[in-house]
C-alpha cells in the first residue's frame, strides 16, 4: 500500500520546489540516454520504473521498491531504463547529511561499524517502514503548519530506518569521524576543491591518515576508481559546466582552466567521456537550453 500511495504522491507533487525535508522528486516519462553528473551523499527511493548508474568499474540498477545510497561525492553516469508515458519512472530522494547521521548515532549509541571499507554506492530492497516514512513526509507538502513540527521527526525516522537496515554499517560510517569512509571522504573533498592542481598521492594519504598503499586500497574500495581517475572525472565534468557558462572562452582555455596541460589530451579524454568533442558538445548543450 505504501508503494502505491508513494507513486500517487510523487506524480501529484513532481516539479514542486517547496517540498518538506528538502525532498527531491523525479518523474520521467521515457527512457533517457546515459548522462554524466556529480552526486553527493543521497538516498534515492524508487516507486516505479528502473534506473541504472555506473561509476568506475561498477554498475548499479535499481527499481520499484528499492533504494540506492551514495555516501560520498561521486561522478556517475546514469540513465532511466524503464519509463513510459503511461508508467513513468517515479522516484524520491533526500540529501544525507553527515552531521545528522552523527547526531543520531550519538543520541542512540549506535556507533558500531563494520571494519571493512564500504562501497560509496549501495542498493537494497526498501522495507515497508522506510516507504511509509517517505509517504508520511510527502503528505506534509500541503500542510505547512504540520510540516514545521513533523518533517524533522520523519527525516530522523528515515535516517533511523537506514542506520538499522541492510546498509546500516555503511550509513553509520557517514557519521563516524574516524571511519575509513570519512578518511577517504576528506581526500575526495580535496580533489573536488582542487581538481585543477597536480595530485600527489603522498599528500592525499597523509590527509586521510593512511599509508599510501592503504589509501590506494581504501580509495578504490569506496569509489571503484584510482585517485587519478577520480580527478579526471571531476575535471571533465567541471569543463562541461564551463563550456556551457563561459561562452567567450575557447575549448583550449577551458581545458587549461580545469587542469589540463595539453589541449589535445583534453579533447581526447572529453570525447571518450561524453561521446563528442568539447566544441561540438558545447554547441549541443547550448542549443538544448535556448
Amino acid at each position: 500500500m505504501s508503494l502505491s500511495e508513494l507513486r500517487t504522491l510523487i506524480t501529484r507533487h513532481a516539479g514542486r520546489t517547496d517540498l518538506p525535508g528538502g525532498l527531491m522528486l523525479s518523474c520521467e516519462r521515457a527512457p533517457t540516454d546515459p548522462a554524466a553528473s556529480l552526486t553527493g551523499p543521497v538516498l534515492a527511493v524508487v516507486a516505479q520504473g528502473r534506473k541504472r548508474i555506473g561509476t568506475g568499474e561498477r554498475t548499479y540498477e535499481y527499481g520499484a521498491g528499492q533504494y540506492l545510497v551514495v555516501t560520498v561525492d561521486m561522478p556517475v553516469t546514469g540513465h532511466f531504463v524503464e519509463a513510459s508515458s503511461t508508467e513513468p519512472f517515479l522516484g524520491a530522494g533526500l540529501v544525507l547529511k553527515p552531521e545528522a547521521v552523527a547526531a543520531l548515532l550519538l543520541e542512540t549509541g549506535t556507533t558500531n561499524s563494520a571494519p571493512a571499507t564500504p562501497s560509496a554506492i549501495t542498493v537494497s530492497d526498501a522495507p515497508a517502514e522506510l516507504l511509509d516514512a517517505f509517504v508520511r513526509l510527502l503528505r506534509l507538502t500541503d500542510h505547512p503548519a504540520d510540516r514545521r513540527v513533523l518533517a524533522p521527526l520523519i527525516e530522523k525516522e528515515i535516517l533511523w530506518r537506514l542506520v538499522t537496515g541492510d546498509q546500516g554499517a555503511t550509513i553509520r560510517q557517514i557519521g563516524l569521524a574516524d571511519s575509513s569512509l570519512s578518511h577517504v571522504g576528506r581526500a575526495i573533498r580535496w580533489i573536488r576543491d582542487h581538481h585543477a592542481e597536480s595530485l600527489r598521492i603522498a599528500d592525499l594519504a597523509r590527509l586521510a591518515a593512511m599509508s599510501e598503499s592503504s589509501f590506494h586500497r581504501h580509495f578504490r574500495a569506496v569509489t571503484a576508481m584510482t585517485p587519478i581517475q577520480y580527478q579526471k572525472h571531476i575535471r571533465l565534468q567541471e569543463a562541461r559546466l564551463l563550456l556551457l557558462s563561459r561562452t567567450d572562452d575557447d575549448v583550449a582555455s577551458i581545458g587549461y582552466a580545469v587542469g589540463y596541460d595539453s589541449a589535445s589530451q583534453f579533447s581526447r579524454e572529453y570525447r571518450r567521456q561524453f561521446g563528442v568533442p568539447p566544441g561540438q558538445d558545447s554547441t549541443r548543450l547550448r542549443a538544448g537550453i535556448s
